[in-house]
């Protein structure tokens, strides 16, 4: 089956940035001159998927109203004769099809899926963190697609990750059956260093069928207290067993400070126009010792 919808969970309450998220949802903070959540639909986009589902929180109607048409603003700009704006406006409005629904109680991730049920249905469907972007040649759910497209089973993205980070991932444990891919036996979340089965951690991208939501269904509240997609999937591996694969690219975590700059950073740097110009700078700045 074809992968023709992706599902975008954007509910987090951002507490990492506050207080700018009292009013700014996270994934609406700026990557260079657009919000961090543009790019992750880009790449849905550029991976062959027009169809999302939003899953929001209260406060995110700015995400609705971002990829929404804005006929006073094109308006405005066309009679200004701004038309290389007016473009980049359109394209925004005009790139997918958005539904939305409210998770109303930060239960986790894997609820958060579990309320995208009734606009996914019975099809496959990606799963694209809000706030994860990962900038590489080929998108790296088109690189998810093309695994699950020839094992027929859930595909996750893994990336290696030093064994002091581990508890904060969902941690898998698999067999590399060929180059980059994994069959996965078993998956835990967050778990202590010297517990984790492998440094093997999932990565903010996953294909999923509609299975998954009789999984979630009969999942208990994991770490946090939460519903974890983590724990449904360890089930699912449990059963019929799911994939992994060892993206090519370059993931950032923007959910964080530190990576919400790095990302800026290294976006700015690729930029034809800004690069060289931030590239001086910094160079300067390390030579007068950070003056």
């Amino acid at each position: 089956m074809k992968v023709r919808k992706a599902v975008i969970p954007a509910a987090g309450m951002g507490t990492r940035f506050l207080p700018i998220t009292k009013t700014i949802p996270k994934e609406m903070l700026p990557l260079l001159d657009r919000p961090v959540i543009q790019e992750v639909v880009e790449e849905s986009v550029l991976s062959g998927i027009r169809d999302i589902v939003l899953v929001t929180g209260m406060g995110k109607n700015s995400i609705e109203d971002y990829f929404d048409i804005s006929p006073q603003l094109e308006r405005f700009l066309a009679e200004k004769g701004k038309e290389s704006l007016l473009e980049r406006v359109e394209k925004v409005s005009r790139m997918v099809d958005i539904a939305s629904i409210r998770q109303k109680e930060p239960k986790g991730l894997g609820h958060a899926i579990q309320c995208a049920r009734s606009l996914v249905g019975d099809d496959p469907f990606a799963v694209l963190l809000g706030d994860d972007i990962i900038d590489s040649r080929t998108p790296c759910t088109a690189q998810l697609i093309e695994v699950f497209e020839r094992f027929g089973k859930p595909v996750v993205a893994l990336q290696e990750v030093p064994l002091e980070d581990v508890h904060r991932y969902g941690v898998v444990q698999g067999e590399e059956v060929e180059p980059g891919v994994f069959f996965i036996s078993r998956l835990v979340e967050k778990p202590d260093p010297d517990q984790a089965p492998s440094r093997l951690a999932v990565a903010g991208r996953y294909i999923l069928p509609p299975e998954i939501f009789t999984y979630l269904e009969a999942t208990k509240p994991g770490a946090g207290g939460e519903i974890q997609l983590t724990d449904a999937l360890d089930g699912m591996a449990g059963k019929s067993g799911i994939y992994g694969l060892m993206f090519e690219g370059q993931r950032y975590d923007t959910g964080n400070l530190l990576g919400f700059l790095i990302a800026n950073i290294q976006y700015a740097l690729n930029d034809e126009e800004l690069g060289p110009q931030l590239l001086a700078y910094l160079k300067n700045r390390v030579l007068q010792g950070g003056e």
